[in-house]
């Protein structure tokens, strides 16, 4: 009779960062704990420290990362498919050590379902904990799964922390490491900042933002440095938290410009979520225009000229000692880049690529079109449409840059119906 039942798979959340019921309480002092004695000599605080079998994957269920003890539970893959497409999780469990056998992968599937479910609706089912605490308030989830094996069972305790940029999953059937392992897994930051180290280099749809504010240079000449600082530094604090609201991924930028990546989501679609931020970005941007318009008495416009484009490309990180950053190798940074130049007035411009791959339903909500004027000079706006950005303007300086766009078919965003 086949094993799976309900109870083939249990889970329930640890290390709640907020909640007061004593319980919980008593596990963040257990935390706090095997990380203070980390601090005295433990368990050396990195990734590779995991001895265990541990993945990590995206909320596609796609493997970025994976250590020597997952090879023979993934399929003792060498290389892996440059595609994320063909990296799904199961897809590889099928082929490893524990794959052969038809209950097992109904396990592995409603692992990674629950564990995915768990994050998506926010709390782990009712019947799984009683007192059902939220993935927010709980980066780790503890699941116990049972695998056939050589016509035996085994049982594994297998630990969940989620980041923005995905699931780790850590399986283990020693209940003499667990200790260690929450210790390790509790050290958030450094967890996280060394698996991006170790991302494999993707290829991924994504859609990327770049912004930059308008005549940066002028405004620079007309402040002290101290103030310029000030200005950059709080156009900084009032965007990032944007960007973390839409799932933005930080790029590599120089000076006042901002680049961000957006991939793939299971609750929603990246790219919505990039029209979606650059709107937000412009508002925030009006508001800091009037405060230190007020601030300085000036009339000078801070403005963000942003430029949105969608491809495929190659997404891998650049990192020295603590310092990570996520880069995109190919053609659709240089273009978003392009256009977000083009952009001037505070304006943002999407890609034609961009704009066409939302889903229909989705793309109603979006007001976009192109600003066309009559004989007489009279402007109206045509909308949901594209023009070439050579018929939009004339190449002489300082637009010689954009010939590299100039067949590119874009449009100008005015709006979006927000949810």
């Amino acid at each position: 009779m086949p094993y799976i039942k309900d109870s083939a798979i249990k889970g329930t959340f640890l290390m709640p960062a907020e909640h007061t019921d004593n319980t919980f309480q008593a596990a963040e002092d257990i935390s706090r704990r095997l990380i203070e004695s980390l601090k005295d000599g433990g368990l050396r605080v990195t990734i590779d420290a995991i001895d265990q079998p541990a993945y990590m994957v995206n909320y596609n269920l796609e493997i970025t990362w994976f250590n020597d003890a997952a090879r023979p539970w993934l399929g003792e893959t060498e290389r892996f498919p440059e595609d994320t497409r063909a990296r799904h999780v199961l897809r590889h469990l099928a082929k490893g050590i524990y794959g052969g056998n038809a209950d097992n992968q109904t396990v592995f599937n409603k692992l990674h379902w629950e564990a995915g479910h768990s994050r998506l609706a926010g709390s782990i089912r009712a019947d799984q904990t009683a007192a059902g605490i939220g993935v927010k308030k709980a980066p780790i989830a503890q699941f116990t799964i049972r695998l056939w094996r050589n016509g035996e069972l085994e049982e594994f305790l297998v630990y969940v922390s989620y980041f923005r940029e995905g699931m780790l999953f850590v399986f283990t059937h020693d209940i003499a490491v667990q200790g260690d392992l929450l210790g390790l897994l509790a050290q958030r930051d450094v967890v996280i900042r060394d698996l991006l180290k170790k991302q494999l280099p993707v290829l991924t749809d994504l859609a990327v933002l770049v912004a930059d504010l308008q005549s940066s240079t002028l405004i620079c000449l007309q402040l002290p440095p101290e103030e310029y600082f000030t200005l950059i530094n709080q156009m900084w604090a009032d965007m990032v938290p944007v960007f973390r609201r839409y799932y933005g991924t930080y790029g590599k930028h120089v000076g006042d410009g901002m680049v961000y990546y957006f991939l793939p989501q299971p609750d929603c679609n990246y790219l919505v979520n990039a029209v979606k931020c650059a709107m937000d970005l412009r508002a925030e941007m009006r508001r800091l225009n009037q405060e230190w318009q007020l601030r300085k008495n000036w009339d000078i416009e801070l403005k963000l000229k942003i430029g949105l484009h969608a491809g495929s490309e190659w997404l891998g990180t650049f990192h020295i000692d603590s310092k990570v950053e996520f880069a995109v190798l190919g053609d659709t940074i240089n273009q978003a880049a392009r256009l977000s130049e083009f952009a001037r007035g505070g304006t943002v411009w999407a890609s034609k690529a961009l704009i066409t791959q939302i889903a229909q339903e989705e793309r109603r909500k979006i007001r976009y079109g192109i600003r066309r004027k009559d004989r007489e000079g009279v402007e109206s706006i045509v909308e949901s449409t594209f023009s070439p950005v050579g018929a939009l303007t004339d190449f002489v300086k300082p637009h010689e840059k954009l010939q590299d766009i100039a067949a590119m078919p874009v449009t100008e965003i005015f709006e979006i119906q927000q949810d």
